[in-house]
C-alpha cells in the first residue's frame, strides 16, 4: 500500500482538490487497491470545514467526483505513517518540515517537482483561479503516477 498525505495551508482547496483528482486517477487505472490518499493542512484555521466552493465546483465541471471531507491538520505521526507527504507550495514545505520534526526520509515533496518543475500551485484562495489550480494538479499527480511507474 502506498500511502500519500496531500498537504495546503487550509485543507479545503489545494490538497482536498489533489486527494480526490489522485484518487480519481488511480480508480480510472484501476489501481486504487495500492493506494491510501489523503489530505491535511499545516494551519489549523479551516479545522473541521468542508472544501472550498471553488474546489467543489471544478471537480464537478471536470466530473471528478469530490473526496467527502473535512479539513484537519497535519501531525507529527502523519510523517511516520504516509510514505509520501506532499506540498502545495514552498510555505507549506516549511511548516510540514517544522510540523514533522525534519525530513530524515525524504518523503516530503512538492507535488510539482514530480514533473520536474519548481513551480507552486497558487492557492486559488487567494488567485480565485480553481482553473490553474486544477491544470497544475492534474499535472503533477500525472507526474507522480509516472515516477512510481503508473
Amino acid at each position: 500500500m502506498i500511502k500519500i498525505l496531500f498537504v495546503c495551508h487550509g485543507n479545503i482547496c489545494r490538497s482536498t482538490m489533489a486527494e480526490s483528482v489522485l484518487t480519481h486517477m488511480v480508480k480510472q487505472r484501476h489501481i486504487d487497491h495500492l493506494f491510501e490518499i489523503n489530505s491535511a493542512a499545516t494551519s489549523r484555521e479551516e479545522i473541521g470545514n468542508p472544501p472550498h466552493h471553488g474546489t467543489v465546483n471544478k471537480l464537478r465541471q471536470v466530473g471528478i467526483p469530490l473526496i467527502p471531507h473535512r479539513a484537519v491538520q497535519m501531525t507529527k505521526a502523519d510523517y511516520e505513517k504516509y510514505d509520501y507527504l506532499i506540498g502545495m507550495d514552498d510555505w507549506n514545505i516549511r511548516n510540514m518540515l517544522r510540523i514533522a520534526g525534519g525530513d530524515p526520509d525524504h518523503k516530503i515533496r512538492k507535488l510539482l517537482s514530480f514533473a520536474d518543475s519548481a513551480r507552486d500551485i497558487a492557492d486559488p484562495w487567494y488567485t480565485g483561479n480553481f482553473d490553474e489550480t486544477y491544470d497544475d494538479i492534474i499535472e503533477g499527480c500525472e507526474a507522480f503516477l509516472h515516477s512510481l511507474g503508473y
